[in-house]
């Protein structure tokens, strides 16, 4: 048994949440895979900017839930760029059951309703 760090949790966030930018058709002007830096993502489109912080969040807690401080602060940051903020939330579980903790021998499952905008 190989439980997944926090770390590769994140990861996992952050490529589902990438890939999902790229289907959006976003092109990235910094990734910042370190869930201390925030926002994780900085991406444009249409000339529009864009702050993403990604959070993996562990079952049973809910991945639309954020920390409103944190964000809010990231939002107003970002007004400073004429960039909106989003949240990224990925909920992450062990697809044979739920209650157990991740691991790199076992399937998950991921939980992500895409994109939350902080206004």
């Amino acid at each position: 048994m190989s439980l997944l760090t926090e770390q590769q949790l994140h990861n996992l966030a952050m490529n589902l949440v990438g890939k999902d930018l790229e289907e959006m058709g976003y092109e990235f002007l910094a990734i910042n895979s370190k869930k201390s830096k925030n926002p994780q993502f900085v991406a444009t489109k249409d000339k529009k900017l864009i702050f993403v912080v990604v959070r993996a969040v562990k079952y049973p807690e809910n991945p639309v839930l954020y920390d409103e401080q944190l964000m809010q602060k990231i939002a107003k940051h970002a007004v400073t760029f004429e960039a909106k903020t989003f949240y990224a939330g990925v909920g992450i579980a062990n697809s044979v059951n739920y209650d157990l903790p991740v691991d790199s021998e076992e399937d998950y499952v991921l939980n992500y309703s895409g994109l939350i905008e902080i206004k």
